[in-house]
């Protein structure tokens, strides 16, 4: 049986959307973060060596890493879907978009997050160098938002549920004005009007404002 373990307001939320967009059968497993620490409880640290969501079993795989997990579900138990073939025009900008999410956008957002906690001064050289790559990767997905609904064209794909958590729930822990990002902002509505995402959120967070605007 396919269990997805998911910490709450963390990048699980991917996982659980993901099985809701599919429809496929699975188990959901919530843990929640440690009130002092706001960290992974020792029990859901406990399911993989790396410690942070997040981690799926399936019989006797322990799967983790979002990318990983999103690709294993999509093939084994997705049939493929929510993802264009080789052959499909959209294919590269679908890699594209798919790997900027953790690669480009979360990753700049982690290390302002990390930055902006050490009370550096505004001036400083490498507060300043994140502050504007994270600008950056926003304006990308503003751009790119104002050429389709969906960051791989008309159709929702697996890049679109990567890339939602960085715009959303990680703005809990780095808190980002959207109000320059019209095109982000009327992407969100639509990812809001589905009805896969209001299961994922309300099964996975219950109660947690849903920061889509």
């Amino acid at each position: 049986m396919l269990t997805v373990h998911h910490l709450g307001k963390s990048q699980s939320e991917r996982i659980v959307w993901l099985c809701e967009e599919l429809q496929v059968p699975y188990e959901l497993r919530c843990y929640t973060r440690d009130a002092r620490t706001i960290l992974a409880p020792a029990e859901y640290k406990a399911l993989h060596p790396i410690g942070a969501a997040p981690v799926i079993t399936d019989g006797e795989l322990v799967l983790a890493e979002s990318g990983a997990v999103i690709e294993y579900i999509c093939a084994k138990h997705g049939g493929g879907r929510l993802r264009p073939g080789p052959d499909d025009p959209s294919f590269a900008p679908f890699l594209y978009w798919f790997h900027f999410a953790n690669g480009t956008l979360q990753a700049a957002m982690g290390r302002l997050m990390i930055l902006n906690r050490l009370n550096l001064p505004d001036d400083n050289p490498m507060l300043l160098a994140m502050r504007g790559r994270v600008d950056r990767a926003f304006a990308a997905v503003e751009a790119r938002c104002g050429e389709s609904d969906y960051l791989t064209g008309p159709v929702l794909t697996t890049a679109d549920i990567m890339t939602l958590f960085s715009l959303t729930t990680m703005r809990y822990f780095l808190p980002y004005d959207l109000a320059p990002y019209p095109n982000i902002r009327a992407y969100l509505s639509r990812i809001a009007a589905r009805p896969a995402y209001q299961r994922a959120m309300e099964k996975g967070d219950p109660g947690m404002a849903l920061l889509l605007s």
